[in-house]
């Protein structure tokens, strides 16, 4: 009979920085890619949000890469059906080490803000929950809250923005409406954004991140 274990082992990972243009500590706005993605293409959707080079931008690529078929460009991927309690353990604790790590380097002004798209958009909601530093805010967009989040646990979040394009399929309006309805249900000071478009990170959306960052930062 077969029998499968599984076992815990070192790997690396890897993590970009864009410094702050502020000559004082800034805070950390901390992107995750989406699925068959990498650091860079999630570090250029906070670049181009109008008032993030006040932020120091941290975009964090996922553990398990592979190449992109058509391409051969390297990407990644956060985590499968496979083994996922330990997949989701295994990835925050590699961002709780990331983020640790960029504090220890560039000291931070109070508040994170975290920012996932399409599969990092649960990421963003777990590592924010998780989180050992205050949490701020979360944006997402084209992804959906975890499930598993508990209600206290959502109630914990100070503001959050979600966003999805009415010609998504991959996050449906349906899942999309809950997912708002369980933040206001919680208490969370959610903005709502249903834009024209499908499934990406849309001028809009880089429009009302804007803002949500501006008033952040205001507090």
């Amino acid at each position: 009979m077969t029998q499968s274990r599984t076992i815990a082992t070192p790997t690396h990972g890897r993590y970009l920085v864009i410094p702050s243009s502020a000559p004082k500590p800034a805070p950390l706005l901390v992107g995750f890619h989406g699925y068959a993605e990498d650091a860079e293409t999630q570090l250029e959707r906070l670049r181009v949000i109008p008032g993030s080079e006040n932020w120091r931008c941290v975009s964090i690529q996922g553990l398990h890469r592979f190449y992109q078929r058509r391409t051969g460009q390297v990407v990644a991927n956060w985590m499968t059906s496979q083994d996922r309690e330990l997949a989701i353990a295994d990835n925050l604790s590699y961002v709780n080490a990331c983020i640790d790590s960029v504090v220890a380097e560039w000291p931070a002004a109070p508040g994170i803000v975290l920012a996932g798209f399409s599969q990092g958009a649960a990421m963003a909601w777990r590592a924010a929950i998780a989180s050992p530093h205050p949490v701020a805010g979360v944006i997402t967009a084209g992804g959906d809250v975890p499930p598993e989040i508990s209600v206290e646990s959502l109630a914990l979040m100070p503001a959050a923005l979600i966003a999805r394009g009415r010609k998504d399929t991959l996050y449906p309006m349906e899942k999309f409406a809950e997912d708002g309805q369980r933040l206001r249900e919680a208490g969370v000071p959610v903005r709502v954004l249903e834009f024209e478009g499908g499934h990406e990170w849309s001028s809009e959306l880089i429009e009302a991140a804007s803002r949500f960052l501006r008033d952040v930062a205001a507090r």
